[in-house]
């Protein structure tokens, strides 16, 4: 099965558990620049459980929409664990969502570092029960070239959200 095969079988499975709860979504990405937002709403009837998503590709995008703090980039870099969840906290906290997605990451095929090379991504889930927020991150290393480093953030970030359904 192809990649787009295995991420269309997510949206629809993602899709029906949302739709069993009566929840909503909310994507806050960079490094896919939307990829996450695209394949949910290429799924007819997402607006019923899809409630917005933020591309934060710079910084400043990052901070004045998401609220990520200044000092998260100074110590350890847009593409951090602190990043991402900040940035997915901030996605819930400016929406209705009751799940929220981030992800933050370097595709390619430039600028990569030792520290964080090509494929780098961090990518951070997050749920709203009752009146608390659960927030789980992983850094993940992906190969390829740029799209597919997006797609396998976008295949690995819906499976994070359908395995936050056997947490509740």
């Amino acid at each position: 099965m192809s990649i787009e095969e295995n991420i269309a079988m997510a949206v629809i499975s993602l899709a029906n558990k949302m739709l069993d709860q009566q929840a909503c979504l909310a994507t806050a990405e960079s490094c896919t620049g939307g990829m996450i937002a695209q394949v949910v709403t290429d799924l007819p009837g997402s607006s019923k459980w899809f409630d917005r998503g933020w591309v934060t590709y710079s910084n400043e995008a990052k901070q004045d929409l998401l609220g990520v703090s200044s000092e998260v980039f100074v110590a350890e870099g847009a593409v951090s664990q602190a990043c991402v969840e900040q940035m997915v906290r901030g996605a819930l906290a400016n929406s209705k969502a009751h799940y929220a997605i981030a992800c933050s990451g370097i595709a390619g095929p430039g600028g990569g570092s030792i520290d964080k090379p090509v494929g780098t991504v961090w990518l951070a889930w997050a749920q709203r029960v009752e009146s608390e927020l659960i927030c789980s991150s992983r850094m993940y290393h992906f190969e390829g070239s740029r799209q597919l480093i997006r797609q396998q953030t976008t295949l690995v970030g819906l499976e994070g959200l359908l395995q936050l359904f056997n947490y509740k």
